[in-house]
């Protein structure tokens, strides 16, 4: 499954805010938008969707806020549940 992410940084916790068709605004604790936070993303999305890390591909989007992951591990319609389940 691909997903756009959006990340906003500097938060408390690490938390999915909202979801608007499969882009996702995501929290994360990370003070900037660099490796630091694609790695706790990574991590955050491996735990939220119960995928292995090695699972968990981004795209694009690197250095940036908005990003492009992909994620494996799970057939589609499994990972779809889990986002329906996000309001």
């Amino acid at each position: 499954m691909i997903l756009k992410i959006r990340v906003i940084p500097k938060s408390k916790t690490n938390e999915i805010v909202s979801r608007v068709g499969s882009i996702l605004r995501v929290r994360l604790v990370a003070n900037d938008i660099g490796e630091t936070a694609n790695k706790i993303l990574t991590d955050f999305l491996s735990e939220f969707f119960e995928v292995k890390k090695s699972k968990i591909f981004l795209r694009r989007g690197h250095n940036g806020r908005e990003k492009i992951v992909e994620i494996l591990g799970k057939s589609e319609e499994t990972l779809k549940e889990i986002m329906d389940n996000i309001p």
